[in-house]
């Protein structure tokens, strides 16, 4: 299919079809980072703006790769040295990067709909790498691949999505995703870290680790997102640990040739253990290898060339 969106916003907005073409485009990509010179000319000429406002190793750096080596032109622009600090608006930031003719923009916030807001505000694409507990499309789209590439498809698959659910966009945005494409959807977590009424998404819910894990394809473990609780939902780390950590023995419980993934960063003895982050069903440098390729297809199908164009 033509991509015709303007913006990448949100899992939830895209059709399957447009999701397969993601997937299509990002193993036509995912070649070039295996070459002696990996760079190819898809987007000579064009400018894409990194424009984040929460810590990231994996996302911006990834997004940076991908859009050098498709030979953009890179701009970063980090808050705290902005003249964000000095009281200037998002819009009026915007305004000025507009001017200088920027062609897209990968935005991360705290604050959930900051994407949606500038793309309302601007005709460069902009591109969501994370908004409060909303989305992160991009994670999504290369969980998708990464998924698909080990285990042959998406369809009838069955996910199960552990730890803290309501403070991860991750979570949000691969449930809409795992559904778009034909996965089963599990989640289980503590009750407080699970969103009230998350039935209503489609997901079947467990508080139990052991019977979450029963029959299970891909294990699917989220981070214990500390810094963004206002209070505590839990008694302790070490209790959590106890009840929710995937663990080598309670790993045996999913299926056998079940994977297991992290959108990372990790922490290690609190959610997973190290031997299943480093054992062999850890898929978790695939996906941080999968990124590239995949964030690559997105910039492609927004602003590579389009017909008619010089």
């Amino acid at each position: 299919m033509s991509w015709k969106s303007k913006d990448l916003l949100t899992i939830q907005d895209l059709s399957t079809a447009e999701i397969q073409t993601i997937l299509d485009t990002a193993a036509s990509f995912k070649e070039v980072s295996t070459r002696s010179v990996k760079k190819v000319p898809a987007l000579r000429g064009r400018t894409v703006v990194l424009f984040f406002h929460e810590p990231s190793t994996r996302t911006r750096i990834s997004f940076e790769l991908a859009a050098k080596r498709m030979s953009a032109d890179i701009l970063t622009v980090q808050a705290a040295s902005s003249s964000l600090v000095k009281g200037e608006t998002l819009i009026d930031t915007l305004k000025t990067l507009d001017s200088m003719t920027i062609d897209a923009i990968v935005v991360r916030h705290k604050c959930s709909g900051v994407p949606l807001m500038l793309a309302n505000a601007t005709n460069a694409s902009v591109i969501n790498a994370g908004d409060g507990a909303h989305e992160h499309p991009t994670q999504a789209l290369l969980d998708l691949y990464t998924i698909n590439e080990h285990k042959g498809k998406i369809a009838g698959l069955t996910v199960t999505i552990i730890g803290d659910v309501t403070h991860s966009r991750v979570a949000r945005s691969n449930i809409h995703g795992l559904q778009k494409m034909g996965a089963k959807v599990r989640v289980c977590a503590p009750p407080t870290l699970l969103p009230a009424g998350i039935e209503k998404m489609g997901v079947t819910v467990f508080h139990d680790l052991d019977k979450a894990l029963e029959g299970t394809d891909v294990v699917y473990v989220l981070r214990l997102q500390l810094e963004r609780q206002k209070k505590n939902l839990f008694p302790t780390i070490r209790e959590y640990s106890m009840l929710y950590s995937v663990t080598s023995e309670r790993l045996k419980r999913a299926k056998k040739d079940a994977i297991v993934m992290h959108p990372g960063p990790m922490n290690r003895g609190v959610e997973i253990s190290s031997g299943v982050a480093d054992g062999p069903a850890s898929v978790i440098d695939d996906q941080v290898t999968n990124g590239v390729a995949v964030r690559m297809a997105v910039l492609y199908l927004l602003k590579g060339e389009k017909e008619g164009e010089k």
